[in-house]
């Protein structure tokens, strides 16, 4: 049997938005990229049988269950795809990994430091086996976002000098939208700054090759009571309508907070879903001695770069079009200048990731980077309850760096 014939098994726990977002890349690796395995997408878990049911069937998912475990124990599953909310991420990813599966587990890793070290530790021994663990920051795959962390590392930019990042939406301005689990801090965590601040926190440190060393950091919650759901989708959700029922916001709405790189830089880092007008943008400025390179998700398919190596009459800011075959996951798409989008972001992650798998190959990010990007969330929040006050970024363990 050919490498080609070789068949990886999924099973996917969580069908709802991310759920949605990798069924569609778990569908599209294969027929746009040449790989060394086959997915096949063999079952999908979910609490509500009904809905699971129709997920599968709408997804693409040959068969559902209502019980996590069955699927990692299931010898017919050889990687188990983690897209719930975080309270559930460190016993389902122990368990897989304990189980002999392969596991990809979206982020934020988990909802504390002492969950993400025992996944740390988990991904460690189950590597020895011959078992891959990789979490899913999806950003590091936008290929624009690939060419920006090309461009540092050869030197294009200098010494970096300057990273500001900021992350903005605004699906909760409303003060009667409901109390979804992503605003209650034991089903998520934290708020906005492990929702989408940890996705600004991974991109600039894949992007400069530094990690964030101390921060000081404040954090806001505008609205402190919410109306309870009456059901819930993704991102959106209904209300009680009589508007009487309500219970307590525990996350922060907003986290601001600046840093040091350990590579000399300094940082400026904003995450809120409070940002009127602001529906999903990220953007990322780099500075260095020898020019800057700036990325906006808005305008995933572009770069802004300033080369200030050219002649003086030569300067200013170019914008480069990353549709080219010669560009970072493009050469399998579409012809030059035909742009890609957001879903992309995760054909690429799972191309890498079942490369990797496939050829015994450990894949990125780590458990290990995500355990770092969670001892940044921490502290964050303890810099943010301590009056802003200077914290240093606790280090990982030698033992869970090599996870």
């Amino acid at each position: 049997m050919s490498t080609h014939d070789r068949h990886l098994r999924v099973g996917m726990v969580g069908y709802a938005f991310m759920g949605a977002a990798h069924s569609q890349a778990w569908r599209t690796v294969n027929r746009v990229y040449d790989l060394p395995a086959r997915v096949r997408m063999s079952l999908v878990c979910g609490r509500d049988e009904s809905k699971v049911a129709d997920a599968a069937d709408r997804l693409g998912w040959d068969g559902y269950t209502t019980d996590w475990r069955r699927l990692v124990e299931s010898d017919e599953i050889d990687v188990v795809d983690i897209c719930t909310p975080g309270d559930s991420h460190c016993e389902i990813a122990i368990a897989a990994l304990a189980a002999g599966k392969h596991v990809l587990c979206e982020k934020p890793l988990a909802n504390t430091v002492e969950e993400a070290r025992l996944m740390a530790a988990a991904a460690a021994r189950a590597r020895a086996d011959g078992v891959r663990a990789m979490c899913g920051f999806n950003y590091r795959r936008v290929p624009a976002v690939t060419m920006m962390r090309q461009l540092v590392a050869d030197g294009r930019l200098g010494v970096i000098r300057h990273v500001r990042a900021a992350y903005l939406q605004d699906w909760i301005v409303d003060p009667q939208f409901p109390l979804v689990w992503r605003l209650q801090r034991d089903r998520a965590g934290s708020g906005a700054l492990g929702d989408i601040g940890a996705h600004i926190i991974d991109l600039t440190q894949f992007v400069t090759g530094q990690r964030i060393s101390g921060v000081s950091a404040l954090t806001e919650t505008f609205v402190k009571e919410r109306p309870l759901p009456t059901g819930s989708s993704g991102l959106a959700a209904q209300a009680d309508g009589n508007g009487r029922a309500t219970g307590p916001v525990t996350v922060d709405d907003a986290a601001v907070f600046v840093a040091r790189l350990d590579g000399g830089a300094v940082a400026t880092y904003e995450a809120s879903r409070f940002a009127t007008g602001r529906k999903n943008a990220l953007r990322v400025e780099i500075n260095g001695s020898l020019g800057t390179v700036v990325f906006d998700l808005e305008r995933l398919n572009e770069l802004e770069f300033y080369d200030a190596t050219r002649p003086a009459a030569e300067q200013g800011f170019t914008r480069i079009l990353v549709t080219e075959g010669e560009h970072p996951y493009m050469s399998a798409w579409w012809p030059p200048g035909h742009i890609i989008g957001y879903e992309h972001s995760f054909t690429h992650q799972m191309r890498d990731f079942v490369e990797a798998v496939a050829t015994g190959a450990d894949p990125t990010p780590s458990f290990a980077d995500a355990l770092q990007v969670q001892l940044v969330l921490d502290a964050v929040t303890r810099s943010a309850e301590q009056g802003s006050s200077w914290t240093e970024v606790t280090p990982a363990l030698a033992a869970e760096v090599a996870a």
